[in-house]
């Protein structure tokens, strides 16, 4: 016992340093090639914090721990929203763009909402995967559309700076690879042992340790954003993330493996996470901005879900 959670903490911090390798050398070398600051949050910057979600479901699913799969996915995304925005917006109250509520947040609720439907037969199969995967697809054709916007004076200066450690960024890309996938092995492993011993149900430990653990690289992407004053790369990241974590790792893991997909999340989790979707439209359509009380009401939320698991 004392053992995993050693090897889980230690899974958990080599995780969060390849994450943060991955995030600062790809989100450098996408703005080196001049992509615009919000497109960069919701693709470059949300692959690379879904990485640690995709390993571990990927890794989980293959060792036959599929409850640890579908509830760290699940729990992920509660917490994208809920932890994540809560934190950053009560750090700096974050503006958001017009056609960020009228296209991604409606994609990512419609994600959520089809990955719920797919659920009801208790797996997702290879034709689920392949479905999620085709509409990441979709996604992906819109973001290239929109990459890039116009340039100004100190866009223009960002560039050329970074465009110079193109090859460092590069390599930290590659190392924060490695580490996520050492990192994921690590976790998957020692989770499964943990509650294993303790009699608590997988489920419970993909939703809550497994899920915050995977979900800290986009905790630190965004409050960093946020203290930058970057709040595009910040509400871009997590909403970018969840559409990764439902299409690309939903869409991925069912065609290498079959995910089966526990009853109990039907009737809780994923609801609590398509209404934690649902519910940034009314809190951000007031002004376009996530402010301290709206960011307090959304940790508050998650707070209330966490203890009404445990209890």
């Amino acid at each position: 016992m004392f053992l995993s959670i050693v090897l889980f903490v230690l899974g958990l911090l080599i995780l969060y340093y390849g994450a943060e390798y991955l995030v600062d050398g790809s989100s450098r070398l996408a703005m080196s090639f001049g992509v615009r600051p919000l497109v960069t949050g919701m693709t470059v910057v949300a692959f690379a914090t879904s990485m640690p979600e995709m390993m571990v479901s990927l890794l989980a699913a293959l060792k036959g721990s599929s409850d640890i799969a579908a509830g760290n996915i699940v729990g992920s995304n509660i917490a994208n929203i809920g932890l994540i925005l809560g934190c950053a917006s009560l750090i700096m109250p974050m503006a958001v763009a017009k056609t960020t509520l009228r296209r991604e947040i409606p994609f990512m609720i419609g994600a959520s909402v089809l990955f719920f439907l797919f659920s009801l037969d208790g797996r997702l199969g290879f034709f689920n995967g392949a479905v999620l995967f085709f509409f990441l697809l979709v996604f992906l054709f819109y973001c290239l559309r929109t990459a890039r916007g116009a340039v100004n004076e100190s866009v223009s200066s960002l560039i050329d700076e970074f465009s110079a450690t193109r090859a460092r960024d590069s390599f930290k890309s590659v190392v924060g690879m490695v580490g996520l996938g050492t990192g994921a092995e690590l976790m998957v492993r020692s989770a499964v042992d943990i509650a294993t011993t303790l009699g608590v149900s997988e489920v419970i430990i993909g939703l809550t340790v497994v899920a915050l653990g995977t979900s800290l690289p986009e905790l630190a992407a965004s409050v960093v954003s946020a203290l930058k004053g970057q709040m595009d790369i910040s509400v871009g990241n997590v909403i970018g993330s969840n559409i990764f974590n439902l299409l690309f790792v939903l869409g991925i893991c069912p065609m290498i493996r079959p995910i089966a997909v526990d009853p109990s999340l039907l009737r809780l989790e994923l609801p609590v996470m398509i209404l934690f979707s649902v519910a940034l439209i009314p809190l951000l359509v007031p002004g376009y901005r996530l402010n301290r009380p709206r960011g307090a009401l959304l940790l508050t939320g998650y707070l209330a879900f966490i203890g009404v698991l445990f209890l």
